[in-house]
């Protein structure tokens, strides 16, 4: 399993005139020592590792030892994993947690994670094009890649642009695997696999889309018909201390906001503006 990625860098010649290190050996300082880092204008050669800050040189370079060229050493093929297990999480807003996503990729066996905040609107997605680099990247040393995301939506909405990014994932021989929703399981994109993987992403889609319709309009016809929707069942403190935490560590929202949403005033759930006495139970 490739868990650094200094094979990589060291299989082009450094370009920084002061150290030239040739393919093969770490970068070196002007004192005649192995960097500890290698020159960012190396690893800048690597299309994966272009969103880097830096790469460190490995233990096995001795970092800080006199410098000499080492011997020129092809991968070994057994260098690389059988699969190489790519991850790409995505928020759109600094409102949305990440975190879920991640934890759910990682407990998916990925071997790297790519994430941003950021719209599916914008064309332009740093880590998403770096993640596709990294498995290029991968691809070219012979290693079988997947890209692992969450779920449909991470990726992108609607058919069309499904379908470009299924069509750059199958030119570049990638598998995609979604690990959530109507298209959970691993996606071949060869051949024809990435029209029909567009064709049931936009069926799953409109699928949602007749869903979420039939459901409001299932709400609708109770409104009409004096049935209430909606509303939090709160019976005794317990449920209402629960109900509280749930507003502030999942929706973030003030005490302020949180009594507010506490108080019914009529109805068999009334609750006083009393009853959001509770929220001192939520003050640390």
């Amino acid at each position: 399993m490739i868990t650094d990625p200094y094979r990589l860098v060291e299989s082009h010649v450094c370009p920084m005139s002061t150290c030239q290190a040739p393919a093969g050996s770490p970068c070196r300082t002007t004192s005649g020592k192995v960097a500890l880092k290698y020159h960012t204008a190396r690893f800048q050669l690597v299309p994966g590792l272009r969103s880097e800050l830096h790469v460190a040189t490995p233990a096995v370079r001795h970092p800080g030892s006199v410098w000499t060229a080492l011997p020129v050493q092809k991968l070994a093929a057994s260098a690389v994993p059988m699969e190489v297990r790519l991850a790409y999480a995505r928020i759109s807003t600094r409102t949305q947690e990440i975190q879920s996503q991640v934890d759910a990729l990682e407990a998916a066996g990925v071997h790297r994670l790519f994430q941003e905040q950021i719209s599916t609107r914008v064309r332009e997605r740093p880590e998403m094009k770096a993640a596709l680099a990294a498995a290029r990247e991968y691809r070219s040393l012979g290693a079988k890649v997947t890209l692992v995301v969450h779920e449909m939506k991470r990726l992108g909405r609607g058919a069309l642009e499904l379908l470009k990014v299924a069509e750059e994932l199958r030119d570049a021989e990638i598998e995609l695997e979604f690990l959530t929703g109507p298209l959970a399981g691993k996606h071949d994109l060869s051949g024809h696999g990435a029209a029909l993987f567009a064709f049931f992403a936009a069926m799953a889609e409109s699928e949602r889309d007749y869903i979420r319709d039939k459901t409001l309009e299932g709400q609708e016809t109770a409104r009409k018909n004096g049935k209430a929707i909606g509303g939090v069942k709160v019976s005794d403190d317990d449920d209402m201390l629960a109900t509280a935490l749930r507003l502030r560590d999942q929706e973030h929202l003030s005490l302020r906001e949180i009594a507010s949403r506490l108080v019914i005033r009529t109805g068999k759930k009334r609750v006083p503006p009393g009853g959001s006495a509770v929220l001192a139970r939520l003050v640390p």
